[in-house]
C-alpha cells in the first residue's frame, strides 16, 4: 500500500506544481472556491467462492452486495468470511481566479493506479485529476454575468453566483478548474473475538 500512496502523491504533486507555479499574492486578490465531498462504504464478507471468485457482502444498513471480482482483485485467496471491505470515494473541486501571462485557455489531466502487492489483504486505489483553463472574455457587472473562452475555442456566457468576484476578476485573467476524484478500496481482517 506504500506504493499506493507514493503513486497518488506523485500525481498530486505534478498537478499541484501547475497551480504553485501562479504567485501567491495574485490568488489572494482574485475569486477562489474549493469544495469536497467524501463517501465511506464500510461491508463485511458473507460468501466467498474462491474458484468462481463470486463474493457476497453485507452492509451496516443489510444491503447485500454479490459480485465476481475480476483477475485485476490480486490476493483473493487472503480474504475469509468475517473480513471487512472499505472503500472511501472523495470528490474535489476548486476554481482559482488568476492574472493571465498570456496563457491560452487549455486542459490537462494526470492519473495513477495502484493495487497491494503479491500475499498482502486485497487493496486497491485510483486517483485522477484534470485542470481546466479558460479565459475571461468579458464582465457585465450589470447583468452579474461573465464570458470564458473554453479549451475547444467556443465562448460561453454564466452567471456570477457572487457578484462581488466580478468586480475582483478582470477581462483577460485566467479562470482555473481542477476537479480531483480517488477511490481506496481495502480488505481488513475481522476483529479478533
Amino acid at each position: 500500500m506504500k506504493n499506493t500512496i507514493a503513486m497518488l502523491s506523485t500525481a498530486v504533486l505534478f498537478v499541484l506544481n501547475f497551480s504553485a507555479a501562479i504567485a501567491e499574492e495574485e490568488i489572494l486578490d482574485r475569486p477562489s472556491f474549493s469544495a469536497s465531498q467524501t463517501v465511506t462504504a464500510v461491508a463485511e464478507v458473507e460468501a466467498i467462492d474462491y474458484e468462481t471468485r463470486v463474493v457476497s457482502l453485507r452492509r451496516s444498513d443489510g444491503e447485500e452486495i454479490v459480485f465476481t471480482a475480476n483477475d485485476e482483485v490480486r490476493n483473493l485467496e487472503q480474504v475469509v468470511v468475517g473480513d471487512v471491505l472499505v472503500a472511501e470515494y472523495i470528490e474535489t473541486i476548486s476554481i482559482e481566479v488568476v492574472a493571465n501571462d498570456g496563457m491560452e485557455a487549455s486542459e490537462m489531466g494526470a492519473a495513477a493506479m495502484a493495487r497491494t502487492e503479491k500475499g498482502e489483504m486485497p487493496g486497491f486505489a485510483a486517483m485522477d485529476t484534470v485542470v481546466v483553463t479558460s479565459t475571461v472574455e468579458e464582465i457585465n457587472i450589470e447583468s452579474n454575468t461573465f464570458k470564458l473562452k473554453e479549451v475547444d475555442g467556443s465562448i460561453n456566457e454564466y452567471v456570477a453566483r457572487n457578484p462581488d468576484n466580478l468586480k475582483r476578476a478582470k477581462v483577460g485573467d485566467l479562470v482555473i478548474t481542477t476537479v480531483s476524484k480517488s477511490v481506496a478500496i481495502a480488505v481488513e481482517k475481522k476483529a479478533a473475538e
